[in-house]
């Protein structure tokens, strides 16, 4: 028979959840207020340094952010270059992460000493750019992708993460006929999908949140990511000086504060959208990746 809980226990709990409670509410609030202030009028988010439930609703902000077909080109730009280099990031780095998981390969210390060196000294952004530009990277989406297509932090978690899977199914695959490939991607591959979803949700947000690597290498305003045109945006409502040429089609600007508090729904809803389908493989993915080291 169960014992009931004693009065310290229930004390704890009432504490615990309390505390918990407050931590939550402290957290998820400002996403709230963003959220309202960007549907409410100019006057009342100046009149209330809160706003949970606009009094008046006004859709002004987005209506200018959606005036022209300019953010419409940078969301399927930045939706293109999330898809795509997450895709061929995910590709490199776990073809790089199997190699490097198997004990046998030659030269394995020294190739995870590179590897290591890189997270803490880089060439710097001056080195990075002559690269590109020797590459033929410039003004092209490939210049977003390729310089960041194998982050080392990730490439050690998915390395750790392969290490963990047992030897002997490999083992057996390798009696059965099976190739390095088709181990890769008939075992490994589906059986690492919890690091798999942990590693693409890392390198989605670091694609969608491109902001520097596209001011650095795309020429094209045309071609610019979600994140640089609603920089722009958001200088043309504040009324700052900058370069606004691509902004010309932009009507009269309305409130900055509102126009600011959309322009981070409009960059960070999408992104949102994904996690709830990787949740369930997110923190399994990232705690067993970090088991040996």
């Amino acid at each position: 028979m169960v014992q009931d809980k004693t009065i310290g226990s229930r004390i704890f709990n009432v504490v615990n959840y309390s505390l918990l409670l407050v931590i939550a509410l402290v957290t998820f609030l400002p996403f709230i207020h963003v959220i309202a202030g960007s549907f409410t009028t100019a006057g009342e988010l100046a009149t209330k340094q809160l706003v949970l439930v606009p009094t008046t609703w006004s859709l002004e902000a987005y209506r200018y952010i959606f005036s022209t077909n300019t953010v419409l080109t940078g969301l399927a730009t930045s939706i293109g270059v999330t898809a795509g280099g997450t895709l061929f990031s995910m590709f490199l780095t776990a073809l790089m992460a199997y190699g490097l998981s198997r004990r046998d390969l030659t030269g394995r210390r020294p190739i995870m000493f590179v590897v290591v060196f890189t997270m803490l000294f880089s060439g710097g952004i001056i080195p990075t750019f002559l690269v590109v530009k020797s590459m033929g990277l410039i003004d092209s989406y490939a210049a977003m992708v390729v310089p960041t297509a194998i982050n080392a932090f990730n490439l050690i978690i998915m390395r750790n993460f392969f290490q963990n899977l047992p030897e002997g199914l490999e083992e057996s695959a390798k009696i059965d006929g099976a190739s390095d490939w088709g181990i890769l991607f008939r075992i490994v591959i589906p059986l690492s999908m919890p690091a798999i979803a942990t590693i693409s949700l890392f390198y989605a947000v670091t694609y969608w949140n491109t902001y520097i690597t596209a001011i650095l290498y795309l020429t094209d305003a045309g071609k610019w990511p979600i994140q640089v045109i609603l920089r722009q945006i958001v200088v043309l409502s504040s009324g700052l000086a900058g370069d606004t040429s691509s902004m010309d089609d932009f009507a009269s600007r309305p409130p900055e504060q509102t126009v600011k508090m959309a322009v981070i729904v409009v960059a960070t809803l999408p992104i949102l959208l994904v996690y709830p389908f990787l949740q369930k493989h997110f923190a399994k993915g990232a705690l067993l990746g970090s088991i040996k080291g």
